[in-house]
C-alpha cells in the first residue's frame, strides 16, 4: 500500500532531567501561538492529568495522551498522533522525565530507553526544543549537551531553551558554549520568573482547574515566551520537520447517538477532573451518550443508566463532598438498584464509608464498605499490568489491562470482597502494606472501583463493556415500566 504524506508543523519539548522547566516552556509556546490564531494541538507523553489539563486551556483544545506502555507498537503510536493532530497548524508534545529515560521497563527489567522521548521523537520524526535548567552553570552546559546528541546520534535535538538564567553576561557565555560546540541554536533564555511558578502538590501540579487564582500563571508563561523567545525560528523548526506518512490511519467512527442511547453520568469537577479525552470519545464511540455532574454541587443525579467516576482530589474537599447528603443518598440508591457505576482512585474513594486524612474524618458515598487511609507516602505509583480474574460487570474474564497509579491512599477495614484484577505490576488496593496480595478492581454488586486507571488504547474492552453495561441497565429499567 502507497504510503500518503501530510505536513504536520510539530515539536517535542524534552529536557535532560524533570524540573527544569517543560511544562512552562510548552504552556508559553501553546498559548503565545493559540494566541496569534494557530491551532496548535497539544499532547503529553506518558501517564499524566494535570499538566494536560494546563495545556489544554493554554491551546484551547483537549490534550491528548502518547504512552508507548499504552499503545505497544510503532503503528499505535503513529496513529494517535495522526488521530490528533491531522489539520493542525501546530503539534506540540511535552515530554516526561529525563530525554533518554524510560519508565515502560518492569522493575526487574533494563532500561534500553525503547519508551523514552527520545525514541518517541524518532518514531515520529519530530524535531526537539531541549530545555535545560543552566542556573549555576557555565561552559560546562555545552558538554551537557554535546553528550545529549551524541547519546543515541539519530535523536533530532533542533534546538536549545535556557531556563533559570542570570542576563548580561551568564547568558552570554551559555550561549557562546552551546553555539562554538554543539552547533545548536539558543532559541531563547528565561530568567527566573515566580510568576510561572505553578503550586506543587502531592501528585504534581495543582489541577488547572481546581482553583481560579491560579490562573494568572498561563498568562505568565504567555507573557514570558513572547518576550524572551525567538518564537519564528521555533515555528520555523517546527514547519521543518518531515512530512507526516500514514497508510490507512482513519478515525474511529462514532457510533450516532439516538434516543435508545444509553445514558452515562460522568463525575466532572474540581474534585473530579482525571479524565483522558480519549476515554470519553471511546465511551461516545462505543453508542454512548454523556452527561456531566458535580458530586460537589448537584443535589441529585440525572436520569442515567451508569456512572463514571474518575480520580481527583477528593480529599481537598472532604467538607464539600460530606456535606452534599442529598448526592451522597442518590448514589447508595442507584447503586442498591442495580445501576453500573464505574469508578477509578479517587472515584473509589468517594464510594468508600469515609476518608480518613491527618486527624480528620469525612463520611463518603458509602456504596463500598470499606474506609480510606491517606498517608504520607505513595502506596502506588507507576504503569499496572492486570489480568481480569473475576466476573465483574463490564470485562469478560481473561481481559489484559494496562494502566497506572498515583495514590497516597489505601483501604483500611475491607472484608472480604472479591476482586477482578490480579495486577502483574502495581500496587493495588492495599498500597504499599507488607505481604498485601496484589489485588485491584473492587467488585460490589454493580460497581468495578479501582486505583488503576486506564486509559481506553490500554484497555480496549473498558468502553464497549461500560456501555453494554449501561444498555442492559436501561433495558431493564424499561422492563420493569412495562412490567
Amino acid at each position: 500500500m502507497a504510503l500518503s504524506a501530510w505536513p504536520i508543523p510539530r515539536l517535542v519539548i524534552a529536557a535532560p532531567q524533570g524540573r527544569s522547566g517543560k511544562t512552562t516552556l510548552s504552556l508559553g509556546l501553546a498559548a503565545a501561538f493559540a494566541g496569534r490564531g494557530l491551532v496548535v494541538q497539544p499532547f503529553k507523553k506518558g501517564p499524566d492529568y494535570i499538566d494536560p489539563s494546563w495545556l489544554s486551556a493554554a491551546a484551547g483544545r483537549p490534550c491528548r495522551t502518547l504512552d508507548p506502555f499504552f499503545m505497544p507498537g510503532d503503528s499505535r503510536l503513529r496513529q494517535a498522533f495522526w488521530q490528533g493532530a491531522r489539520g493542525v497548524d501546530l503539534a506540540l508534545i511535552e515530554a516526561n522525565h529525563g530525554l533518554y529515560d524510560s519508565s515502560t521497563a518492569g522493575p526487574d527489567e533494563p532500561d534500553v530507553g525503547q519508551g523514552s522521548s527520545a525514541a518517541l521523537a524518532r518514531l515520529l520524526q519530530t524535531p526537539i526544543l531541549l530545555v535545560v535548567n543552566a542556573a549555576r552553570m557555565g561552559r560546562s552546559v555545552a558538554a551537557m549537551l554535546h553528550g545529549y546528541q551524541t547519546f543515541e546520534p539519530e535523536t533530532p535535538i533542533a534546538g536549545v531553551v535556557l531556563n533559570n538564567v542570570a542576563q548580561g553576561r551568564h547568558q552570554a557565555k551559555l550561549r557562546a558554549a552551546i553555539e562554538q560546540y554543539c552547533g545548536l541554536p539558543v532559541l531563547g533564555a528565561f530568567p527566573r520568573l515566580t510568576e510561572m511558578e505553578i503550586p506543587d502538590r502531592h501528585l504534581g501540579l495543582v489541577p488547572q482547574g481546581e482553583d481560579s487564582r491560579l490562573h494568572p500563571a498561563l498568562e505568565a508563561c504567555r507573557r514570558a515566551a513572547e518576550t524572551y523567545l525567538d518564537l519564528e525560528k521555533i515555528l520555523s523548526i517546527a514547519a521543518g520537520a518531515p512530512a507526516f506518512e500514514f497508510d490507512s490511519f482513519t478515525q474511529p467512527e462514532t457510533m450516532p447517538a439516538s434516543g435508545d442511547a444509553p445514558r452515562i453520568a460522568v463525575a466532572r469537577d474540581r474534585a473530579f477532573s482525571f479524565y483522558y479525552p480519549e476515554n470519553l470519545e471511546a465511551l461516545r464511540q462505543a453508542g454512548a451518550s454523556l452527561v456531566f455532574f458535580s458530586p460537589l454541587d448537584d443535589a441529585s443525579l440525572p436520569d442515567i443508566d451508569a456512572v463514571y467516576i474518575g480520580g481527583g482530589f477528593p480529599e481537598m474537599f472532604l467538607d464539600e463532598l460530606q456535606a452534599n447528603h442529598a448526592m451522597r443518598s442518590a448514589m447508595r440508591q442507584n447503586s442498591e438498584m442495580g445501576m453500573p457505576i464505574y469508578a477509578e482512585c479517587g472515584g473509589l474513594m468517594y464510594l468508600a464509608r469515609r476518608i480518613d486524612w491527618a486527624g480528620r474524618s469525612a463520611e463518603m458515598a458509602g456504596v463500598l464498605p470499606c474506609a480510606v487511609e491517606l498517608c504520607a507516602k505513595p502506596q502506588g505509583h507507576g504503569y499496572v499490568q492486570a489480568e481480569v480474574r473475576l466476573a465483574n460487570p463490564f470485562f469478560p474474564l481473561g481481559s489484559r489491562l494496562r494502566g497506572h497509579e498515583f495514590h497516597h491512599s489505601r483501604l483500611i477495614e475491607l472484608p472480604e470482597i472479591p476482586c477482578a484484577y490480579q495486577l502483574e505490576r502495581g500496587s493495588g488496593l492495599h498500597g504499599n502494606a507488607p505481604g498485601a496480595p496484589r489485588l485491584d478492581g473492587l467488585v460490589w454488586g454493580s460497581v468495578l472501583a479501582s486505583y488503576t486507571h486506564l486509559h481506553a488504547a490500554g484497555a480496549p474492552d473498558w468502553a464497549p463493556g461500560l456501555v453494554n453495561a449501561a444498555r442492559r441497565y436501561a433495558l431493564q429499567k424499561r422492563e420493569q415500566v412495562l412490567s
